[in-house]
């Protein structure tokens, strides 16, 4: 390929058929190569002159796409204004060109010509110039009809271009509203006119996307209506035309400002029922009318809700439409659109207001059940192979998963309607039934029909939140059958879970409890994982929930725990051990020591052994999964303990320590390890607090050791809780320990600040953002210290230094702390610590002499990472960054942007657009005023979000290219 310097339609042409054709790193080549033609000032005549003369396909589109991006980002900087009539002529005659052929360059050319309207502020007869130069011939309609469709949705879209705000609102005035009328008249004028419009799905895209700018009354009044209507009746243009009519009920959804208009609307909107059988039975159509036809009745009762509130037996036909979308889609395709309709209506019925509207309705959500339980139904395999339900096909499998949990939520809207009574009675006959019908049938290895019974032990499980931990009509006949549920796979699992969702009801109601725990218990002799799985899950809900009724089997659960406990999979560890410390932690604290004992004990062993054999990563990766399970001990068995006694879990832990320490010091260099011992140290600190101040001195050392030689962040992690719990507003703790604690910070930050000092941010992400977490927790519990110490000013250029991360958590995490800091600065700041006193002021100004100081390549850092390296994420804390820097230093903090502004590359700012910014920025700015403020900063953000999309964001065409970066001396 040639010179990427050398823009020319040949090597342009070359470039892209070495993208088609060409080895990895020929298209890597190729793809910088167009990247930068497509932001180049050559790229105008060549993508031009590739539309005007290139048959080729690709080419053309491609140019087509360039060129809308040109229209976009480079016109106001690449184009004089004297130009731009010449411009859109030649625009003009390409989309005369393209009218009758190749589509995708047809809309393409369209927009760019919607984006040129825009822009070009002196073109005040838009429509009528464009309808002129395109003529009025049968072959021209289709690209009128384009424009019109693309000209609202790309004004809307117009913040991507360089206009201001007042600028954008004038023109958006001139394009849409002063046209509205206009274009209503050209659209009927042309549906009259034309014996195809009832099926032109562009007519109907188009009146969807003006809907928006004309009055919605004005096409419900005009001919547009019938057209619309007819168009349903059409399978070519039924997509369309249902959304362009939904679209229209969207828009009525101010009901009180849209009566007339709705009293049109809704037996247009209802006579489509007539269709809904015939688009469920028909075979040949994938459902696609039931959707749209689902999707429109959903659009029409969504926006009138609150009138079928008001008005049930008015507006009783949409409703019963929507049910019987739901009834007759048996594929699952559509009822989806109703799920929102029936949640809005719910909470709307359930109000004393409306309780006449919830009594003639309440048939409906009762019917809506029965649909409901139905579609719950696994289907039956077309192979009889009950493991695989779904033949295969694990996307349809993962579909139907997630689908059952939306009609989950909709079932509880149907309890909240009817009452959990009447919902779980429907669930007991539908289980009784299958009972009574197929259970003498049913054997160890089959199961008759198990779905119908599957289905509604589902739906109990769904129902569970909304049922009343006093219910005492319906549960206790279906608590004894769900034991006795035939030992299916899939049942047995659905049995499992329900049980498990209904141990807050079984805490009231004791007497079920122990058939219950003694099926779940069973349950782990099973074979199936799923069951094992469900199990242990059961198991900790009963533990918790059940917590005080199990106090007298404490000594039974652990022989049980310490039993099943390595035959499961991780999770299941995790959670039965979350189950037996629940038990644990409610038992009299006199008891707390000798338990923790007798359940950990095992688990310290267990941990030995695999410690001794971790050879491998597998190994080593089973002693950090270990560890674990002492950490759920620690937030789970937190005795209450009276000032000045001995905590008994923390007597333990003092115990357990050594231990871990030698694990830590054994594997200091695997880092999941690692992780594991910090998260239980913090999690005994978070839960003990100042009980912990025995093991402090040792953990301290561990904490400080452990990072000099690892070099991870999960050490300062731990460290931020320390200073947290041990911090001066907290009561019982002395002044001496508090200073050695925040001496003991400050041996960890200049560790931190001399390993930064030695390596670049990009080798230490993890540790940057632990470590400006904890300096935000230092920064707040002891500002009066660390903001007169040396480390201040080292630390504020470290987060600096930090900012040329593009990697979001270091990132947000430096930013947070900058905020902060920035706060303490601020005339209007009150501290996070009340032992701030009297220094405040003292803390206030050292904070500004920092930002006088070192401010200006703050500012220059974070428009850089805001224009350029910043993850989306981070925009709002850069922003808040500047923000600040505002409100302290206003005038200084405005000359430092204009600064950066001027570092630019040449060619990407003009001179214009940055005294206009900065223009603006001195004219919003007032210190005093947040809502100026807040002005300046939306300024700002609108600023790096256009040179973002212009020089950094990959444009279209190339697809999702790598983004340039533009680097400048900051």
């Amino acid at each position: 390929m040639a010179s990427p310097e050398v823009m020319s339609p040949d090597v342009v042409l070359q470039a892209m058929a070495t993208m088609r054709s060409g080895d990895t790193s020929q298209k890597k080549a190729a793809m910088d190569y167009l990247q930068r033609f497509q932001k180049s000032k050559e790229a105008w005549p060549i993508t031009l002159g590739i539309l005007e003369n290139s048959s080729d396909g690709e080419a053309q589109v491609f140019a087509a796409t360039t060129l809308k991006g040109k229209l976009t980002y480079d016109l106001a900087t690449q184009v004089p204004e004297s130009d731009l009539p010449a411009l859109r002529s030649q625009i003009l005659v390409l989309l005369k060109k393209y009218a009758t052929a190749n589509k995708p360059v047809r809309i393409q050319l369209c927009v760019c010509l919607a984006v040129l309207a825009i822009q070009m502020r002196t073109w005040n007869d838009v429509l009528s110039s464009v309808v002129t130069a395109l003529g009025n011939d049968k072959e021209s309609h289709a690209c009128i009809l384009d424009f019109l469709r693309v000209l609202p949705e790309e004004v809307t879209e117009g913040r991507k271009i360089n206009l201001s705000e007042e600028e954008l609102a004038q023109r958006t005035t001139e394009l849409l509203s002063d046209n509205a009328e206009q274009v209503v008249q050209l659209l009927i004028n042309y549906a009259q006119s034309s014996a195809e419009a009832a099926t032109n799905t562009q007519l109907f895209e188009c009146i969807t996307s003006w809907l928006r700018e004309v009055p919605v009354a004005a096409i419900a009044k005009s001919p547009l209506l019938n057209v619309i209507v007819n168009g349903l009746s059409h399978e070519h243009s039924l997509q369309a035309a249902a959304e362009c009519l939904g679209s229209m009920c969207r828009e009525t959804s101010d009901v009180d400002d849209n009566i007339e208009t709705i009293q049109i609307l809704l037996p247009r909107v209802v006579e489509q029922r007539s269709k809904i059988q015939a688009a469920a039975e028909d075979e040949d159509d994938d459902k696609d009318t039931l959707r749209a036809l689902t999707r429109l009745f959903a659009d029409a009762g969504d926006s009138w809700v609150v009138l079928i509130a008001r008005e049930p037996q008015h507006f009783r036909p949409l409703v019963d439409a929507l049910l019987e979308c739901a009834a007759r889609d048996t594929g699952r395709n559509a009822i989806e659109y109703t799920f929102n309709f029936w949640y809005e209506l719910k909470q709307l019925i359930v109000l004393d207001r409306y309780a006449h509207s919830k009594v003639q309705l309440v048939d409906v959500y009762s019917k809506l059940v029965d649909v409901l339980m139905k579609l719950l139904e696994y289907p039956q395999s077309e192979s009889a192979n009950e493991l695989d339900l779904f033949d295969g096909d694990r996307e349809a499998e993962e579909k139907f998963r997630e689908f059952r949990h939306h009609m989950g939520d909709t079932l509880k809207d149907c309890c909240e309607v009817m009452g959990t009574a009447q919902c779980l009675s429907k669930v007991l006959q539908a289980i009784q039934h299958w009972i009574h019908k197929y259970s003498t049938q049913a054997t160890q290895t089959s199961v008759p029909h198990w779905q119908e019974l599957e289905a509604p032990l589902f739906s109990m499980r769904a129902m569970g939140r909304m049922v009343d931990k006093e219910e005492s009509v319906v549960l206790p006949q279906l608590m004894p059958l769900l034991v006795q549920i035939p030992s299916h796979e899939k049942l047995r699992f659905a049995a499992i879970m329900v049980i498990g969702r209904y141990t807050e009801w079984t805490a009231v109601h004791p007497e079920f409890l122990e058939a219950q725990f003694t099926y779940i218990v069973s349950s782990f002799d099973a074979e199936s994982k799923e069951i094992v799985r469900a199990a242990a899950q059961a198991i900790k809900f009963f533990c918790t929930d059940c917590k005080h009724l199990l106090g007298p089997q404490v000594l039974q659960l652990q022989s049980f725990y310490n039993q099943i406990l390595d035959k499961l999979p991780e999770l299941s560890q995790e959670e039965i051990t979350e189950g037996v410390a629940n038990v644990v932690g409610v038992q009299k604290t006199e008891d707390i020591y000798n338990l923790l004992k007798l359940y950990c004990d095992p688990l310290v062993e267990r941990l030995k052994l695999k410690a001794n054999s971790a050879t491998t990563e597998e190994g080593k990766l089973a002693v950090a999964d270990h560890l674990q399970l002492f950490k759920i001990f620690a937030q789970y068995v937190v005795p209450y303990i009276h000032d000045g006694q001995e905590n008994p879990a923390v007597k333990y832990w003092q115990e357990v320590f050594p231990v871990m320490s030698t694990v830590l010091d054994t594997f200091i260099g695997f880092v999941p390890i690692c992780e594991r011992v910090c998260r239980c140290w913090r999690t005994m600190l978070i839960s003990y607090r100042t009980a912990m101040a025995p093991l402090l001195g040792p953990m301290a050392g561990k904490l400080a050791d452990g990072f000099t030689k690892s070099r991870q962040g999960c050490f300062l992690w731990v460290t931020g809780a320390v200073l947290r719990e041990f911090s001066e507003d907290r009561e019982h703790v002395d002044d001496s320990t508090t200073e050695n604690i925040y001496l003991f910070f400050e041996t960890q930050a200049t560790t931190v600040l001399r390993i930064m000092n030695d390596l670049p941010p990009q080798e230490l992400p993890d540790v940057i953002e632990d470590f400006f977490r904890l300096l935000i927790d230092a920064l707040l519990y002891y500002p009066h210290k660390l903001v007169p110490s040396n480390l201040f000013s080292p630390i504020f250029q470290a987060a600096v230094s930090a900012l040329a991360l593009e990697q979001r958590d270091p990132l947000s995490a430096t930013l947070h702390y900058i905020r902060d800091l920035i706060n303490y600065g601020s005339d209007h700041w009150v501290g996070g610590n009340d032992a701030l006193g009297p220094a405040s002021d003292h803390i206030r100004q050292l904070v500004k002499q920092l930002l006088m100081a070192q401010g200006e390549v703050l500012v220059n850092r974070i428009m850089a990472g805001m224009m350029i390296t910043f993850p989306r994420d981070c925009f709002a804390d850069g922003s808040g960054v500047l923000l600040g820097m505002f409100e302290i230093l206003p005038q200084q903090t405005t000359e430092w942007v204009e600064r950066t502004l001027r570092m630019l590359p040449e060619g990407t700012v003009t001179p214009a657009e940055a005294n206009r910014l900065i223009s603006k920025i001195r004219e919003k700015l007032n210190p005093q005023d947040s809502g100026s403020l807040r002005q300046v900063r939306t300024l700002l953000q609108d600023f790096t979000n256009t040179y973002r999309r212009r020089y950094v964001a990959p444009r279209e065409g190339l697809g999702q290219l790598e983004a340039t970066r533009f680097h400048y001396n900051g």
